[in-house]
């Protein structure tokens, strides 16, 4: 039986946390809950207690020095804190669906797989929340990838020049063995407040043989209402194209570092980070710098990149 530690993240979440938790709790391979409240304003940390008092599963956790620290901070904690052989991330305002550890019950009887990932679903908690979500990342409520596929082809399904594999996948669908983390010393960027889940995937999709699981149908939810943080980011602001920047500019300077990374997707890397640097403070040494690079493969800046950011500029 597979053993798992649920890290649930907790920032101003009093009204959902108590669903997210028992979502968690149907299963018997959930070992441990760990809550690690981030410091927030409203009455989480008491409901946080109060589960804790009622479900000897459920552990709390806060930073040393009790303070806000981030996603990605918070997330880092629970990592070391975490107990059990394998690892699967929630969201304070999402929930498992019945079949969340269906496919890797099978999958994970592999030793050579290291990490499943599957299919969310969206439901919408307002209706402020559904117009948001809707305006940022159109009517699809399902996120899934096209196909099937492990290993390495899914690293290059995401970031390569050959068949797509599809545009996201979610920490809420993964779950992960803790030695594979430990390996690769894997983390979450602290410096990144928004997108350091994207980032987080982007190294264990390299690092990690990763298998799809169930893609045809959710096996979480993402609940989308009035504060959600990628929501909060209007599409096509300066402050969207500075978080599209740190995320970028973090992909790329950790390519740089490995040595097996394949040129094109550390060329990939580089033109998606020159795009939004130049589209914030264009120069034009960068920008002469972002074209050339351009010019070096013209087919893929054309299908990947099409100056986003200086579009605003005119």
């Amino acid at each position: 039986m597979l053993k798992i530690s649920v890290i649930i993240p907790v920032y101003n979440a009093s009204a959902f946390l108590k669903k997210a938790v028992e979502s968690a709790l149907q299963f018997e391979e959930v070992k441990e809950i760990l809550l690690i409240e981030d410091c927030s304003r409203d009455d989480s940390l008491k409901v946080c207690q109060e589960l804790t008092l009622e479900y000897s599963r459920v552990q709390l956790f806060q930073h040393p020095d009790k303070g806000n620290h981030g996603a990605g901070a918070t997330r880092n904690l629970g990592l070391k804190k975490a107990s059990q052989e394998f690892i699967a991330f929630l969201d304070a305002d999402d929930y498992y669906l019945p079949n969340r550890f269906d496919a890797e019950k099978e999958l994970f009887k592999n030793e050579k797989t290291e990490g499943v990932f599957g299919a969310i679903g969206t439901e919408f908690l307002t209706e402020k929340g559904k117009e948001k979500f809707k305006e940022k990342f159109n009517t699809n409520t399902l996120s899934t990838v096209n196909y099937v596929a492990e290993g390495q082809k899914i690293f290059e399904g995401f970031f390569g020049n050959g068949k797509f594999l599809g545009a996201f996948f979610s920490l809420i669908a993964l779950t992960i063995r803790k030695s594979a983390l430990e390996r690769e010393s894997l983390q979450f960027n602290e410096k990144l407040r928004v997108h350091q889940d994207s980032d987080f995937i982007t190294k264990l999709m390299y690092h990690c043989h990763l298998q799809t699981g169930i893609i045809d149908q959710p096996i979480s939810m993402r609940g989308v209402h009035d504060d959600n943080r990628i929501t909060s980011v209007i599409n096509y602001s300066e402050d969207y194209y500075n978080k599209q920047m740190l995320l970028a500019e973090s992909r790329y300077n950790w390519a740089k570092e490995q040595k097996a990374m394949p040129k094109e997707i550390l060329l990939n890397f580089r033109l998606s980070y020159l795009t939004y640097k130049i589209g914030l403070t264009p120069t034009p040494i960068k920008y002469f710098n972002f074209v050339w690079h351009a010019l070096q493969n013209p087919k893929l800046f054309k299908t990947r990149y099409r100056f986003l950011a200086l579009k605003k500029h005119g």
